[in-house]
């Protein structure tokens, strides 16, 4: 490992909190020292540029560590410490040298911002109501703590009575983690026996049948309407295969009086469903 290379992994991954709160404390101070030199340079000075690219260089091991807070919600670290980055680069032109404040306390809030932002907006792979989002992401946070606090995992009361929601609020947060990421067809997915196969296999085709169902039930709550005798005979009809003088004598009435029966059920059945 190169020097350079040794230098940038120790501001990286300091040792010890010790190290962490040193190194913070020195690029804040440094930072907002080059921050008041540059803005009293013209633009286009190369030491003006050299100065930014320096400060934006100090930003790279706390936009990583901004970001590692939000990690483990099924988005890449370094995907997040760029994120973070972009942050710090916004801060770096728009940080106020004259207000007297510490360049630290800036970027860091423009960090944060931006990283929930991203998960806001760009983090969903379907848009859902902000308010679900917010809760979703606060029901993540919870999580962690009540388990360490319960020594278990914690139920959907838990998380309610933490977070002063309703049950139903939490369920809803919980559910809506679904919407967050696609899973594509061709994921491989464990079948039985071990075989793996892909999940696109496992969605079930076009089922004609189901389009039916509607009418079918329509077709039911009008035939519950008829009475008795009528609903028998449609019955022995249309489902048994019966024939008129078969049904007659089932149900101990002449075919033509069968025949009439038929007719009249059939038209009261026209009637109601035209209705609907």
């Amino acid at each position: 490992m190169s020097t350079t290379q040794e230098k940038l992994h120790d501001r990286l991954h300091p040792s010890t909190q010790q190290d962490t709160d040193a190194t913070t404390s020195d690029f804040d101070a440094t930072a907002t020292r080059n921050l008041a030199r540059m803005h009293e340079l013209p633009t286009g000075d190369s030491e003006r540029s050299r100065l930014r690219d320096q400060v934006i260089e100090g930003c790279l091991p706390l936009a990583r560590r901004t970001a590692m807070r939000f990690a483990n919600r099924g988005e890449d670290l370094d995907d997040l410490t760029q994120v973070a980055l972009v942050a710090a680069i916004k801060a770096v032109d728009r940080f106020d040298a004259e207000r007297g404040e510490s360049f630290l306390h800036y970027v860091l809030p423009t960090m944060v911002g931006e990283l929930k932002r991203h998960f806001r907006d760009r983090g969903w792979m379907i848009r859902v109501l902000r308010q679900l989002q917010e809760t979703h992401m606060e029901i993540s946070r919870a999580v962690p703590t009540l388990s360490q606090t319960l020594r278990r995992v914690p139920t959907v009361a838990d998380l309610a009575e933490h977070l002063k929601i309703s049950t139903d609020q939490v369920s809803a947060g919980m559910e809506v983690a679904r919407a967050y990421r696609a899973y594509s067809l061709n994921a491989p997915v464990r079948g039985s026996a071990d075989v793996d196969v892909e999940l696109g296999d496992l969605v079930g085709g076009i089922d004609r049948d189901m389009e039916l169902v509607p009418e079918r039930q329509a077709l039911w709550q009008a035939v519950s309407g008829l009475p008795a005798r009528e609903q028998k005979i449609l019955i022995l009809r249309y489902f048994g295969n019966m024939t008129q003088s078969e049904i007659a004598k089932n149900v101990g009435v002449s075919q033509m009086h069968v025949s009439r029966l038929l007719n009249q059920s059939l038209h009261k059945l026209r009637h109601v469903l035209a209705e609907d």
